[in-house]
């Protein structure tokens, strides 16, 4: 068997499965213990806990790899869309025109439901 050392310890299946993957991208086995998908839907505190534990010999290489991707995440800004760079039909409404449409339903509802009786 070989010897394993504990990398980190994460809240919850997914962010686990990604780091997992993360690692696995790289060549770098992991064994995961805890509360992998588990039984209780809503799980909070020591209950979602889960650890990743790699190899001894592969230990100094998945803790460079958290740290890049932490780095890179960190550097890299999120960038907000610009609206007209927007697929044609996917624009988003203007809320008048929304407000519009409302109120001529609320108000020619009443006169059409007349018209029909």
């Amino acid at each position: 068997m070989i010897p394993v050392t504990l990398l980190t310890s994460v809240g919850g299946s997914f962010t686990a499965k990604v780091i997992v993957a993360r690692l696995a991208s790289e060549g770098i086995e992991c064994e995961v213990r805890g509360a992998m998908d588990s039984p209780y839907a809503l799980t909070m505190g020591d209950m979602a806990r889960v650890d990743i534990y790699v190899p001894d010999e592969q230990l100094e290489d998945a803790r460079m790899v958290l740290l890049v991707d932490e780095v890179d995440s960190s550097v890299i800004a999120p960038t907000r869309p610009d609206p007209d760079d927007a697929p044609p039909g996917t624009r988003r409404v203007p809320w008048r025109v929304v407000a519009i449409v409302v109120l001529l339903v609320a108000v020619l509802t009443p006169v059409i439901r007349a018209f029909f009786e």
